[in-house]
């Protein structure tokens, strides 16, 4: 009886290690790869950002506490709100945020 216990006991956490270890980040690896990232680079994309230095097609906007270089095809001024659309390396690209 004890003897048959202990072999349902091992065989249980058997099944759990392998879930916890192997399943779980199998589905995570699976599942994860769809979501966007919310870090980085790319996790800027859709951020709306102030103007606060701008000639010509490029200046200064203030995103997340930082000051970062970007250009627009637009002509800003300072005080704009913008919208980030690409990042190439510290180069943010953006377009006027439509009211």
């Amino acid at each position: 009886m004890i003897q048959n216990m202990l072999i349902t006991l091992v065989v249980a956490l058997i099944v759990v290690e392998i879930i916890e270890h192997v399943l779980v980040p199998l589905i995570g690896l699976i599942f994860g790869k769809k979501r966007r990232s919310i870090s980085g680079a790319e996790g800027m994309v859709g951020q709306v950002v102030e103007v606060k230095r701008w000639k010509d097609d490029e200046g200064e906007v203030f995103v997340n506490g930082e000051l970062w270089r970007a250009v627009c095809m637009v002509p800003l001024v300072k005080g704009d709100k913008a919208v980030i659309h690409d990042v190439e390396g510290l180069l943010l690209k953006v377009e006027p945020l439509n009211n």
